[in-house]
């Protein structure tokens, strides 16, 4: 424990909180060392004797000195100014949980720096280092690397409550807005259909916020199914979305209704399923599209998916982009907004 000197006022307890406050609004008040409370009265720590201070006992006295809290977890870090650099700046907090991805030249010290993390994430249990996400079941190859040995956390957002296993099922909490933006675009007695549902964070969002008709929730894996369902117990929504175990490309053999909405978040692979999206379409159908592309790429694939659609005899009208998050260097987390249009001859 380190004590620093300093001159401080000797306030009784009666007159404690609006004293502190007159020295806060003078910028009097110490903070760097600690207040001194005793049975009748505390120690304010000055910079300067105020002007007026009738009434109060100026003296000396010793004061431990406060921790100063780092800002950022760069500051706990002992590292090459080479290697500082290659810090990352963001990571994902799903949860309890930090999923963080480095880059080789760091690995040796990706123990300090989930160390690092927890010291500044007073509320993280685990840090874990994640790969990209790769196939149909959106699955990545991790590791924790400081923490507690878990995976499965508890995630909120915006009043709703999300049970996630970050090793076996996938779940952005940078789509939180998204998801929000997404449901107040449903109507009344719509019938909804989220292709990969996951654990169910798109559905659930527009069965609480909006009001649809029915939603499915499809999903090949196992595993984001029975968390789906758990979370639709937990928030309230077993009425309205129903979990299907299932390949997306299957949906027009299962789904008993066609969709007047569909959300399609699968990046890198959803461009492969938008024949089966038309396949399960109302004639007047709105498709929330997900990809992840580079500037340049975004109206070749807008292109090709006008090109899929009229195979369907589908126009596809309406178009919006949204920019959603960078994923890389010039590649962006894309949203496109789409009216799907049957064609009228064959409505």
């Amino acid at each position: 424990m380190t004590m620093k000197k300093t001159r401080a006022l000797c306030v009784p307890l009666s007159n404690a909180e609006s004293v502190r406050r007159a020295l806060r609004h003078q910028q009097l008040l110490r903070d760097d060392v600690t207040p001194i409370k005793e049975k009748t009265c505390i120690y304010f720590p000055i910079k300067e004797v105020p002007k007026d201070v009738t009434g109060y006992t100026v003296v000396t006295k010793a004061f431990e000195v406060r921790q100063k809290k780092p800002r950022c977890y760069k500051e706990l870090l002992k590292l090459p100014e080479k290697y500082m650099d290659e810090l990352p700046t963001s990571y994902d907090i799903v949860g309890k949980i930090i999923l963080i991805k480095l880059p080789k030249v760091l690995m040796k010290n990706k123990e300090d720096i989930g160390n690092a993390l927890l010291e500044t994430h007073k509320n993280i249990q685990t840090v874990c280092l994640i790969d990209p996400i790769s196939g149909e079941l959106r699955t990545r190859t991790m590791k924790i690397i400081a923490g507690k040995n878990q995976t499965v956390t508890t995630h909120t957002e915006y009043g709703l409550s999300f049970d996630v296993d970050v090793a076996t099922t996938y779940f952005s909490p940078r789509l939180a807005s998204e998801r929000k933006r997404v449901a107040t675009r449903v109507k009344p007695g719509e019938t909804v259909v989220d292709m990969f549902a996951g654990v169910g964070s798109f559905s659930i969002m527009i069965a609480r916020f909006s009001k649809p008709k029915k939603v499915y929730a499809i999903d090949k894996n196992k595993e984001a199914i029975r968390l789906a369902r758990q979370n639709i117990r937990k928030n309230h929504v077993l009425d309205i979305v129903e979990v299907i175990q299932a390949d997306a490309k299957d949906a027009v053999r299962i789904l008993p209704k066609k969709a007047d909405r569909i959300i399609m978040n699968l990046p890198f692979s959803a461009y492969r399923f938008f024949s089966a999206a038309l396949s399960i379409a109302a004639p007047l159908c709105k498709i929330h599209y997900y990809d992840i592309l580079q500037e340049k790429e975004i109206t070749e694939r807008i292109s090709s998916l006008m090109m899929i659609a009229a195979e369907q005899r589908y126009i596809l009208t309406d178009i919006t982009v949204y920019k959603i998050k960078s994923y890389a260097p010039r590649e962006f987390y894309i949203s496109l907004d789409i009216t799907a249009t049957k064609h009228a001859d064959v409505a």
